[in-house]
């Protein structure tokens, strides 16, 4: 006999990330079809899915050698794409100065402060120069809408279209600058100390046009994956305490800067400089001493007033 025990619990709980499962609409979900080997095959330049169904592609480049696998995805604006996976040789990034060490903090008006202002990553604005041509193509998406779920006119799709294509303008120009300005970063220095910072909480804040023009975290994940695949040393120092850190002597201060103060005044040892720069000073600082983080280097207080930094 097969029996069934069940522990009551007297007390209801939540666990953190957990929750009722919510709804996902289909519609806001963009198709996306994989296949490996088997699935698909190149003809002629052309791409045989299953079921005999051939599909002419427009090349970008040639493909280096046979792909093992293949998505199919479509974008925002309707258009479809083929993601090859292929094996290639990788080409052996150029000779840096083994001693050459760049640190890099992030922010909103300047995309990228390095300590050396040659490589700042500026932000341009891509989104803000076409800000008053998307605000049209909104304005007239909001027109056309009837205001019921369902199928909208044609008129509403256009417009959608057309708001549609700025943004992916805009996306297409700041992923084409950070890409630049990673590879030149890569090329020319071993050491790159990068500031752990997440921007997810911009998105909530006043600063949420910004930080999305500015685009800190495709610029942050180009970085590093350009820098761990040409065998540079990238070091992710996590941002706490950074900024209130003087890069001269490592004395911390006690009060947290606001973010209309754009300078940095140690009044341990007089040191004044810019408060980006004086960030990206203390992140490469603490990575060239092999920690993730300003708490691991300790701050000893002597009897004359000085502050000294010890590991």
């Amino acid at each position: 006999m097969l029996r069934t025990y069940g522990l009551a619990l007297g007390h209801s709980f939540t666990v953190k990330g957990r929750g009722r499962p919510a709804f996902k609409s289909r519609k806001k979900v963009l198709p996306s079809l994989g296949y490996t080997t088997r699935g698909f095959c190149i003809r002629e330049r052309r791409l045989v899915l299953p079921k005999g169904v051939t599909i002419p592609v427009v090349w970008s480049r040639d493909l280096p050698s046979d792909p093992t696998s293949v998505r199919v995805y479509q974008d925002s604006l309707g258009h479809w794409y083929a993601s090859f996976v292929v094996r290639r040789d990788t080409e052996p990034a150029p000779d840096a100065d083994p001693d050459s060490g760049l640190g890099i903090d992030w922010g909103v008006s300047t995309t990228a402060t390095a300590t050396d202002s040659a490589y700042d990553l500026p932000s341009l604005g891509h989104r803000k120069r076409c800000a008053a041509e998307l605000a049209k193509a909104q304005r007239k998406m909001a027109r056309r809408h009837n205001g019921k779920r369902g199928p909208q006119t044609g008129g509403y799709v256009r417009a959608r279209r057309a708001a549609a294509t700025l943004h992916k303008k805009a996306t297409r120009q700041t992923r084409h600058d950070s890409r630049v300005w990673a590879k030149r970063v890569v090329d020319h220095h071993d050491l790159i100390a990068v500031e752990d910072f997440k921007p997810t909480f911009l998105a909530k804040s006043t600063m949420a046009r910004k930080a999305a023009d500015a685009a800190v975290g495709a610029a942050k994940q180009e970085l590093i994956e350009r820098g761990r695949r040409a065998g540079r040393r990238v070091v992710l120092v996590r941002p706490w305490y950074t900024t209130m850190t003087c890069s001269s002597c490592f004395a911390r201060a006690k009060q947290r800067l606001e973010l209309s103060e754009r300078t940095f005044r140690c009044t341990a040892c007089g040191f004044t400089a810019g408060r980006d720069w004086n960030a990206a000073r203390v992140i490469l600082a603490v990575a060239e001493r092999g920690h993730t983080s300003v708490d691991d280097v300790r701050h000893v207080r002597p009897s004359s007033g000085l502050v000294v930094c010890a590991v």
